[in-house]
């Protein structure tokens, strides 16, 4: 009894299953060794350069030279030299004589000399800034005299040589600012016309006198002031200021004047007097 033949079934070939299989193993193999290992940048750079050649991938050319643009005005023309335009040129020459200024060679100062002193006023009013504008000193220039006046109500009582002991430091201030000007100090002590004579003072000489002698005595504490330089002296009413006929007057004419000489004293103008 012979059997049916069977349909052979359509597909692919029995091996195949098993290649794929295999194929699908070794694909997962590579992956995973892939995932594990680490890139080497330098040796991907050169096989990326390796297969960038091989393909025939296109590289910049380095030219030795840039490329120059021309133009035909340069190739036609040559600039020209620039040379300067001449002119004409016109000198005058004038000869100018200073005029002769007539001197007194007693009175004349040098210009060192009359910047030291304009220096040294300018250091004195800003040092006794706040007593001059409280009335207490006054200060003149005399040309080559300069005059500080201190005031009576500034720094003696009434009728008094007793020298107000707030008033000495701003003495020994200025004792000191006077010891880098050369000349002598003149200390000279003045009071107006009405008569004294009391227990204490018997005339306006002697009061004028203990004044000038008071001022000095506290100059001449000053360590750096040299005693040598300080002369005393008293004229009482005889050289007044303004006129005795008024009290104001009279109290502008009471004072002892601290005076630096270094020449001959200029004439001032009349002073203005209080009816």
């Amino acid at each position: 009894m012979e059997l049916p033949e069977l349909e052979s079934a359509n597909g692919s070939p029995a091996w195949m299953a098993t290649f794929a299989d295999l194929m699908s193993l070794l694909l997962c193999f590579f992956v995973l060794l892939f995932a594990f290992s680490q890139i080497d940048a330098v040796k991907f750079k050169q096989i990326a350069g390796s297969m960038k050649e091989a393909f025939g991938v296109q590289r910049d050319v380095v030219a030795s030279e840039i490329p120059m643009g021309t133009s035909a005005v340069f190739d036609e023309f040559s600039p020209g030299k620039v040379e300067p335009t001449p002119f004409d040129e016109v000198k005058q020459h004038a000869q100018q004589t200073a005029p002769q200024l007539a001197t007194n060679p007693i009175t004349a100062q040098d210009p060192v000399e009359q910047g030291k002193e304009s220096n040294f006023k300018k250091v004195l009013e800003k040092l006794l800034e706040n007593y001059l504008e409280q009335g207490l000193l006054e200060m003149e220039d005399l040309g080559q005299q300069l005059v500080i006046r201190i005031k009576e109500n500034g720094a003696f009582p009434a009728g008094s040589a007793h020298l107000q002991p707030q008033f000495k430091p701003i003495l020994l201030a200025i004792a000191d600012a006077l010891a880098d000007v050369p000349g002598k100090i003149n200390v000279s002590g003045h009071t107006d016309d009405l008569k004294v004579n009391n227990e204490l003072f018997r005339n306006n000489w002697q009061l004028s006198a203990e004044r000038a002698v008071a001022v000095a005595v506290a100059l001449e504490q000053s360590s750096l002031l040299s005693s040598d330089r300080l002369q005393v002296m008293a004229f009482a009413d005889k050289k007044p200021l303004v006129p005795n006929n008024s009290a104001q007057n009279r109290k502008v004419n009471r004072r002892v004047e601290i005076a630096i000489e270094q020449g001959s004293a200029t004439e001032t103008e009349n002073i203005s007097i209080i009816e």
